[in-house]
């Protein structure tokens, strides 16, 4: 059995009778009913999620980084190089990029993982070297990757979901890197939920609009090849090495019983695939941001589910999910720490 095919076969149904402790509990604390609004129902999830209420608090959390190039730059869907990737790696490592930063302003501990980086990274504190291959080939033309080959990039993200979990992990954050990745994402996302490329293609770093055409273009013809495949089908047609790696992490994570918080438009097109693959891992996440990348909030729409933050940003790496961190964390505090009426002495409502 594989790392994912073992993380699949973990997986396990939601504690309802914690959940509803939880909701009960709600009701009790000095405040009146539903006053917290969203926190109060993140908190009630994760008691779900981890089968106790209160629910304890997920901290100590990790940001897993998946980085991996993608072979349809050729196509000219974005004027950034591919060998930004590696440079963006190199960043992420010595602590200075923007996920560093919000990751250090939440207490996450950042990982980086070359699952697809076209080129050999040197060793550096903090980077998993897990190479699948280097870098996919042009989804526009081919597979981007074969069958075996998105496999084993979701068993890498399972396998570093179920590390960070026995490292002591209690809260795993999903993050991503790679130039022409939001091509990829908009394949899949247009494949998996039956929205056009027009609706789900967005313009990425900001590319013009002759750029523009040309990607969505590239989305429609890959979705047409894709269409009629399974989910694995699909991913190893469309996907990143990246993406499918965030897939495995994510059922790596919710078979672990903790919670999961989802960045942007890549992450949510992980969790599409992982959805497709495991659909009891949905319950267990929770969207971050909403993306201003369109496919971010299709994918979400497709799902259920609605994101903790829309701050209008669109850089990934994990960044939104790092900010959203602490109103999770905060949820299951008030469950944990609020005195009830009762405690407090307050008079509730006649």
């Amino acid at each position: 059995m594989t790392a994912f095919e073992h993380a699949v076969a973990g997986l396990s149904p939601l504690d309802d009778e914690a959940a509803a402790e939880a909701a009960a509990l709600h009701d009790r604390l000095v405040k009146p009913r539903a006053a917290l609004g969203r926190l109060e129902t993140v908190g009630i999830g994760l008691a779900a999620i981890a089968g106790a209420c209160p629910p304890p608090v997920p901290e100590p959390a990790v940001v897993a980084v998946f980085a991996g190039d993608h072979g349809v730059l050729a196509e000219g869907v974005t004027p950034w190089p591919q060998e930004v990737t590696a440079q963006m790696v190199a960043a992420f490592c010595a602590g200075g990029a923007a996920v560093n930063v919000l990751a250090r302003h939440s207490g996450a501990e950042v990982v980086v993982v070359d699952v697809g980086v076209a080129g050999d990274l040197v060793p550096a504190p903090g980077l998993l070297l897990r190479k699948v291959r280097y870098g996919t080939a042009n989804l526009a033309s081919s597979p981007a990757m074969t069958l075996d080959e998105a496999a084993r990039a979701l068993d890498v993200g399972a396998d570093v979901a179920a590390a960070a979990v026995a490292g002591g992990a209690r809260c795993l954050v999903t993050g991503d890197m790679g130039i022409g990745n939001t091509t990829a994402s908009a394949a899949l996302i247009a494949a998996l939920t039956g929205r056009p490329a027009t609706e789900v293609t967005g313009r990425g770093t900001g590319i013009d609009d002759i750029t523009y055409l040309r990607k969505i273009l590239v989305v429609e013809s890959a979705v047409c090849r894709a269409a009629d495949n399974g989910p694995l089908d699909v991913l190893a047609l469309l996907g990143g090495l990246e993406i499918a790696a965030l897939a495995g992490f994510i059922v790596g994570g919710a078979a672990a019983r903790v919670p999961v918080v989802v960045d942007g438009v890549v992450a949510v097109a992980g969790l599409l695939v992982a959805a497709a693959l495991a659909p009891a891992c949905v319950g267990y996440c929770l969207a971050g941001h909403r993306s201003t990348e369109p496919g971010a909030t299709a994918a979400l729409e497709h799902l259920g589910m609605e994101p903790l933050l829309d701050l209008g940003m669109r850089l990934g790496e994990g960044t939104g999910a790092c900010l959203a961190l602490p109103l999770v964390q905060a949820a299951a505090k008030v469950l944990r720490e609020m005195d009830t009426l009762d405690s407090a002495g307050v008079t509730g409502k006649g």
